[in-house]
């Protein structure tokens, strides 16, 4: 086990607010984390797509860094900048 796995297992365990957050705050980190990297892999600068969707570079940066309460319409503009197309799923 990885020190990171071990350490959030260990928080989890020790610390009831901590645990009750994890989750929800992993996916908001792994959308904005997953975004990057699309961005990065399509070669395109926060300021390349901040142009393209007619906002600011700021902007970007808190959708990749802060990925909370992000519209679908925005996923889906960012998204079809990149080149590619938004999936949503429940499971």
């Amino acid at each position: 086990m990885s020190d990171l796995k071990q350490y959030v297992s260990h928080r989890q365990a020790q610390d009831p607010e901590f645990n009750d957050g994890y989750d929800e705050g992993y996916q908001t980190f792994k959308i904005g984390a997953m975004l990057r990297q699309a961005r990065e892999a399509s070669g395109l600068t926060q300021d390349d797509i901040a142009q393209r969707l007619n906002t600011q570079k700021s902007a970007i940066s808190r959708i990749e860094n802060h990925a909370e309460d992000i519209k679908l319409s925005t996923l889906e503009k960012f998204a079809a900048v990149l080149g590619r197309k938004l999936e949503v799923s429940i499971t």
